[in-house]
């Protein structure tokens, strides 16, 4: 019978345990892995068997459940910034689903004016607290702490932003037909709804990765 790499059981572990960017977790996951590998090398050279070898590597760099929290808050702070960019880039979608409603909204439809104006809303809180957020986790890392509430900020206002693109992408759908430019009102609902998905998968992995943060706590 074999017995189990402990190494490959140690990344397993840690892996599991974590909770980001798919290519920011994978490249994580590398450089642990290579630097097993150097340690567990480094004794096999000097004659330790391979398997005491690999348990001494794994118990000097550390329970997976100490480092972890580390990790996390890295892996969360990607998130955020990629959620951030989402956000912006959300921005101008917002922007011109508002400006189609706004201009739909002059027949006395108000719920189509109490749309548009919580869609300018949106974009504004959207745009500041991306830009804010991309800031705040990056150059400025150097000199400040990452304010531990900025990725749910930045999770719940995208999450929010998704759903008034969703919104809008119905309400844009159902005037399409009324509109006399109703080709470029259907095809903002189309980038609309295009939009919502990008931003809330975003936004869904945001929350998963704050509410991660707060468990390694």
């Amino acid at each position: 019978m074999t017995t189990a790499d402990p190494v490959e059981d140690y990344l397993a572990t840690l892996t599991t345990s974590l909770h980001g960017p798919a290519r920011a977790k994978a490249a994580m996951m590398r450089e642990v892995r290579d630097g097993l590998a150097d340690a567990v090398e480094a004794q096999t050279r000097f004659g330790v068997p391979h398997d005491q070898a690999a348990h001494r590597a794994v118990r000097d760099f550390g329970r997976a459940d100490e480092i972890a929290p580390s990790f996390q808050r890295e892996l969360t702070i990607a998130q955020t910034r990629r959620t951030a960019r989402a956000a912006a880039v959300a921005v101008p979608v917002l922007v011109v689903c508002q400006l189609l409603l706004h201009t739909a909204a002059r027949d006395p439809d108000w719920r189509l004016g109490a749309l548009a104006a919580h869609l300018a809303a949106l974009a504004t809180a959207a745009g500041l607290l991306a830009v804010t957020a991309l800031t705040a986790t990056g150059p400025l890392t150097r000199l400040l702490p990452t304010p531990h509430r900025l990725p749910a900020a930045v999770a719940w206002t995208a999450t929010a932003a998704a759903v008034g693109m969703a919104l809008a992408a119905v309400a844009l759908a159902v005037t399409s037909a009324l509109s006399a430019n109703w080709p470029l009102t259907a095809l903002a609902g189309v980038l609309a709804t295009v939009a919502h998905g990008v931003v809330a998968a975003s936004a869904r992995a945001c929350r998963q990765c704050a509410r991660a943060v707060q468990e390694h706590r």
